[in-house]
């Protein structure tokens, strides 16, 4: 069966649901040689005046379709919100989308603006955090290695694999993702890195916790190792 393009598809959005729009991007999956099956249209637009952003999810053609509508300056504070996590799906939309529309350069502008902070990567890690992300992986080491249920280990394993990746991207300076975006991001500063903890997780899984907790280790060793006696942190008031 023929795929609909999803560049003419996603224009089609646009046309029907902001037809006056200054700017509109494609980005995500859908456009490039990952796309899946159940890969959706994740466009956004940028919108004149003081509008509200919004996100709206509906079909289109037989594509599931994510808009997100924005006006310049909700952009810019969505995308200055999302930097300072050192993740922005906005952000890497418009720097690696497909520009759908361009209204007077708006578009253009906005896609040179994404790609140069883009390229720029996240704010530098800081000693704090490091140490933070230390103590919570030490702390999920010691669960592992008692835990004796398995509903249990699944969500030990699970939150040891996600922040063991984030650890590693830390360490690279490298933008940090959700879902599949963690394993694309680790691929592109550690190729071999994702199967690795892949098949430790599941060796893990199975009862055999060794490849894990050495791949962990691995993972911290070059930030210090673990951290748990000695770790403080003081709240306010």
């Amino acid at each position: 069966m023929t795929i609909p393009d999803p560049v003419a598809a996603a224009r089609d959005v646009v046309r029907a649901h902001h037809p006056h729009a200054l700017a509109a991007f494609l980005g995500g999956s859908a456009p490039t040689e990952r796309r899946t099956a159940t890969s959706d249209l994740d466009i956004v637009v940028v919108l004149c005046g003081d509008a509200a952003p919004s996100r709206h999810s509906f079909r289109h053609a037989g594509w599931p379709v994510e808009l997100f509508a924005h006006t310049e300056r909700t952009w810019r504070a969505f995308i200055e919100r999302e930097t300072a996590a050192r993740r922005s799906p906005l952000l890497w939309m418009c720097a690696a989308g497909v520009l759908l529309l361009d209204r007077d350069g708006v578009g253009e502008h906005l896609a040179r603006e994404a790609r140069t902070r883009a390229a720029a990567g996240p704010a530098p890690v800081t000693a704090a955090e490091l140490d933070d992300r230390r103590y919570a992986l030490t702390d999920l080491l010691d669960d592992l290695e008692g835990c004796a249920a398995d509903t249990e280990r699944l969500f030990i394993v699970s939150e040891l694999a996600r922040r063991t990746g984030e650890l590693v991207l830390l360490r690279h300076g490298a933008w940090l993702g959700g879902g599949k975006w963690l394993a694309r991001r680790l691929e592109g500063v550690d190729p071999d890195f994702p199967e690795r903890l892949q098949a430790a997780s599941r060796a893990a899984m199975d009862g055999g916790s060794g490849p894990l907790v050495a791949l962990v280790d691995e993972a911290l060793g070059p930030v210090g190792g673990r951290l748990w006696a000695g770790y403080h942190r003081q709240g306010t008031p």
